[in-house]
């Protein structure tokens, strides 16, 4: 599994999402507590970044219409959006942020 840098962890917002781009997808990084995760950037019921939403209660919360995606699963927890948002795998080394495209987690 090929993992790619994105950012420094620092970039990344306390309980904030960072928008990014690995191979020509759009990622947003999310930090919940001391957690990190990645997802597909783009919500899958307006095409809006869902980066620039708010994180609260373990959710990236789309900014145009309010659902809310579980940072783990990508499932959406409330309406209006209905399909998950991809999920990817991360991993955090020397303070680097790594994102995996390779298959959904």
């Amino acid at each position: 599994m090929t993992y790619v840098k994105v950012c420094a962890l620092d970039e990344v917002p306390a309980d904030g999402a960072l928008g990014a781009e690995v191979d020509g997808t759009p990622v947003v990084i999310a930090r919940s507590g001391e957690d990190v995760f990645a997802l597909n950037d783009i919500c899958s019921h307006a095409e809006v970044s869902l980066s620039e939403g708010e994180i609260y209660n373990g959710t990236i919360e789309c900014w145009l219409h309010g659902s809310c995606f579980d940072l783990r699963s990508g499932k959406p927890t409330n309406p209006p959006a209905t399909q998950p948002v991809a999920t990817y795998k991360v991993k955090v080394e020397g303070g680097d942020v790594y994102v995996s495209l390779a298959g959904d987690d």
